[in-house]
């Protein structure tokens, strides 16, 4: 597909952008909505219709060469991004429920549940390769000189996620395996060529037999000609039928096509295809940076001098107007107030003038009003919530959105640039001097203009000084605005104290080659020099982000997660979740449903600084569900898709590290401390319910406890401009305490047992995966009915056990049937009803699932009867207190 292909791509989903952007303005001053059904499906639409076109943007953006074009197709895609998430967070809040089902609306729309899966941008690690080749060369580095001064305390990376332990083995018992192995080849060698030797003799005399009996009998060679020509008619004729059925069954979608080559099929092409657009962005990235540089300068050195002269005549031309209107010269904006920007808006210089006297006399109203105007509005926006509460006026009302502003300004950026814009000239689709030209042109000017601005002050101070002197006065002082300059009003508010603080010195200068350093952590740790230093809890280390990353690998804190992807976790969607809604049953998530929550949770806001600052901000996830659901392939798949650091916090992992309460603290404060230096990062912690439980096993030596006060705290920290994600894993949640626990995990997402659409979807997958092959003779249908309650892990152990070297070799001669993986299920254990019931009790028991188990019951009281008694009782006890 051309450049023009996707040029007409975007143009479409712009032009759908603009409508639903459009049809959403409305909803800003409507009245409160009442109806929950109404409400659900004007937001539901417009989710889906956003998904729709953040799909195709994302397409657009990563096979589209023209460097300008792509830099405001990134800012159209990533602001459509955060808009969806604010819908689907508008959703959960209406139906108090993470999931959501919009088969009914789909099928309005024409449209199937996989044209709602969400992609994850593929920019999110193309534009991150050097910086994760970067960690990679640092990881290897500090590997390499552990094992020069100690090999046996290194971990190897590879061994990280081994689930069993390596053992040493004597010379004397690897001596005694190699022989039983030798043996046992002799044995089957001695044993295929005597079977052999006993084949060639009952061949032979078949022969001898065949040969006695055609020599008895008498054939003419019209009778022997019929023969052959009736077995070979049957034999071709049989194997035309059977490709028939065969290509029939491809063109339908029944079976699965068969190539010789994988890589000359349609899909290698178009792959090949990709990567080759993605070089050639590369290229015209190279030389638009480059030509940023040079036209630039070219506006500086042609065009300069003239903008500083024009400048100059107009300022003092203002002088004159002003001075001839007032009778005194003015006096001149700040850098701040705009400078001599503000001079040139349409206005006559008297009103200007008035303009700047007014503003210097608020200035002095708002330094000992601002404390008062602060608190009055708090104590406004408490009596409306009370009005609200009383009127009993609750209804559905869209917030505001921190998307659809910069969605409309790109929008009609885009229509002026690149609706009308003729390319005929740029076939290659590289860079546009005259856009470039028009930028630089605005970035220059308002360089000049600050030069000019400072010397105009000077020279109208000078006049000033001049003027004074005539009239026989002593030119004084300075403006008033200019005397107290370092104060500010309101309290500084509590700052987080730097434990390390001399590791946050020599950020830029030494580990940047090989870290990528967040811009604002930089900023915010290389402005230390003249405020007063932290007491240092480790004054006798290194001073550098890397001895910080290098300890904690070194500790096994840093890992790398486990090679996975997030379309690994395979699971189909719910079909029929509104159906049961309607008959007023609970609908069950299904994994593709998690997979999408995972995506919009997790993925994107880590993926994209805009998104995770301005969308709703999701800090911590916990993810609950029986053995082998998948919890932590999603959390090796969140880190993988979005290139962030792996920070194993499990009780397990931290035994005898850092002990004390001191070492917890300095614990905490590295994690958070690389976390925010290198995002995006991720703290995992495995079993986190053992944190909340009464009890602890007498044998537990892990100290699970020891996070459950202070990570908290080190939590509320995190902002929107931090990507740091808390994701816990849990396969008994029940066991903990559900108050702390909720707290400190804002999405709470069970795992459920896969239904019969995703485990025929797992067989298949998980059985090509392993080099098997799906045949006639395999009846997925059934072994997906015979597995309920059977998890992927599971499932996928059953693979590994069946589909071994031996079998797959002789798999073309004997079919994969069902009844073959059953003896390897039949060690397992399903999920039984009565754990499944414990989920979904536990469940009900959060903040979320309360609020869906009253949406569900319907008993939701009256608003005008809450606020009659519960309120008088609550205004007594506050009167007795």
């Amino acid at each position: 597909m051309s450049q023009s292909y996707y040029n007409k791509k975007w143009l479409e989903a712009q032009m759908t952008l603009s409508s639903i952007v459009t049809y959403e303005k409305p909803f800003k001053d409507a009245p409160p909505d009442n109806n929950k059904v109404s409400v659900f499906n004007k937001l539901a639409t417009m989710y889906i219709r956003y998904i729709q076109v953040f799909r195709t943007l994302e397409q657009c953006y990563d096979q589209i060469v023209h460097p300008q074009k792509r830099r405001l197709l990134r800012v159209i895609l990533e602001n459509t991004a955060g808009r969806f998430l604010e819908l689907k967070q508008e959703l959960v809040t209406l139906e108090a429920t993470d999931f959501n089902y919009y088969d009914d609306i789909t099928l309005n729309l024409k449209l199937t549940p996989h044209d709602l899966e969400i992609p994850i941008p593929r920019y999110f690690l193309l534009e991150k390769q050097k910086v994760m080749q970067g960690r990679e060369r640092l990881l290897g580095m500090i590997l390499s000189r552990l094992v020069k001064k100690d090999p046996e305390k290194v971990v190897k990376p590879e061994s990280m996620y081994a689930t069993k332990e390596e053992q040493v083995m004597s010379m004397e018992d690897a001596l005694k395996i190699i022989q039983i192995h030798e043996r046992a080849r002799q044995g089957r060698q001695r044993a295929y060529f005597m079977s052999e030797l006993r084949r060639e003799e009952e061949l032979m005399k078949e022969r001898m037999s065949r040969a006695k009996n055609l020599a008895l009998s008498e054939m003419n060679e019209l009778d022997a000609v019929l023969i052959l020509q009736k077995t070979w008619r049957g034999f071709s004729q049989r194997l035309k039928t059977r490709q028939m059925r065969e290509e029939e069954a491809v063109f339908l979608g029944m079976a699965l096509p068969k190539t010789a080559d994988p890589a000359k099929t349609s899909v290698a092409l178009q792959t090949q295809m990709e990567e080759d657009r993605r070089l050639v962005q590369e290229m015209n990235e190279s030389e638009f940076i480059q030509a940023l540089v040079i036209i630039k300068e070219k506006v500086r050195e042609q065009e300069g001098p003239d903008m500083k002269e024009t400048l100059t005549e107009q300022i003092r031309q203002w002088f004159l107007e002003c001075r001839d209107a007032v009778g005194r010269f003015p006096n001149f904006p700040s850098e701040a107030e705009g400078g001599s920007l503000k001079l040139f808006k349409d206005k006559d210089p008297i009103e200007v003038f008035k303009e700047l006297e007014e503003a210097e006399n608020e200035k002095n109203k708002k330094k000992e009003k601002g404390d008062k105007s602060k608190k009055k509005g708090k104590e406004k926006e408490k009596k409306d919530e009370k009005k609200k509460k009383k009127s009993g006026d609750e209804g559905w009302k869209m917030k505001e959105s921190n998307f659809l502003k910069d969605l409309e300004e790109t929008s009609i950026k885009y229509s002026n640039t690149w609706v009308n814009k003729d390319e005929d000239w740029n076939f290659l689709q590289r860079y546009d001097a005259d856009l470039i030209r028009v930028e630089k042109r605005e970035e220059v000017e308002n360089e000049i203009r600050l030069q000019v601005d400072e010397l105009m002050r000077q020279e109208l101070k000078n006049l000033k000084l001049a003027i004074d002197k005539d009239k026989g006065k002593k030119g004084k002082g300075k403006s008033k605005s200019g005397k107290k300059k370092g104060k500010k009003g309101g309290k500084k508010g509590k700052k987080q104290k730097d434990l390390t603080p001399d590791r946050s010195l020599m950020i830029l200068k030494e580990s940047r080659h090989l870290l990528h350093v967040s811009p604002r952590f930089a900023r915010q740790h290389t402005s230390m020099k003249n405020k007063k230093k932290d007491r240092d809890m480790t004054g006798n280390r290194s001073k550098t982000i890397e001895s910080l990353y290098e300890e904690l690998v070194c500790e096994g804190i840093i890992k790398r997660p486990a090679k996975c992807k997030l379309k690994d976790f395979v699971g189909e969607y719910s079909y029929i979740g509104t159906l049961l809604k309607l008959a007023n049953i609970e609908p069950s998530p299904s994994l593709g449903d998690v997979r999408r929550i995972i995506t919009e949770y997790a993925i994107l806001p880590l993926g994209s600084a805009v998104v995770h600052e301005k969308a709703p901000l999701t800090k911590s996830i916990l993810l609950a569900g029986p053995v082998g659901t998948g919890k932590k392939m999603l959390v090796n798949a969140i880190c993988n898709e979005t290139g962030a650091n792996l920070i194993d916090l499990t009780a397990t992992n931290i035994t005898g590290k850092y002990p004390g309460k001191d070492g917890l603290k300095l614990l905490l404060h590295m994690v958070f401390k690389i976390g925010k230096a290198l995002q995006p990062s991720v703290i995992f912690i495995d079993d986190c319910e053992k944190m909340f439980k009464k009890k602890l096993a007498k044998n537990d030596m892990s100290d699970p406890k020891r996070l459950r006060k202070e990570l908290p705290k080190a939590l509320k920290l995190v902002k929107g401009e931090d990507r740091i994600l808390l994701v816990g894993t849990s396969k008994a949640p029940f066991e903990g305490e559900v108050k702390p626990m909720s707290s400190l995990y804002q999405r709470i997402i069970v795992i459920p047992r896969p239904d019969y659409d995703s485990r025929r979807l797992i067989w298949g997958e998980l059985i090509l995966r392993n080099k098997g092959t799906i045949t006639n003779a395999l009846d997925l249908g059934s072994l997906a009915k015979v597995t309920d309650g059977y998890t992927p892990g599971s499932i996928s152990n059953a693979c590994l056990n069946i589909l071994t070297e031996i079998r797959l070799k002789n798999i073309d001669h004997h079919p994969l049937t069902a009844s073959e993986f059953i003896p390897a299920l039949s060690t397992m254990d399903p999920v039984f009803k009565e754990e499944e019931e414990a989920y979904k009790t536990w469940y009900v028991k959060t903040p979320l699932g309360k609020k869906r188990a009253k949406i569900l019951a319907g008993d939701e009281e009256d608003p005008k009867a809450k606020n009659k008694k519960p309120n008088e009782k609550d205004k007594g006890k506050k009167k007795k207190k």
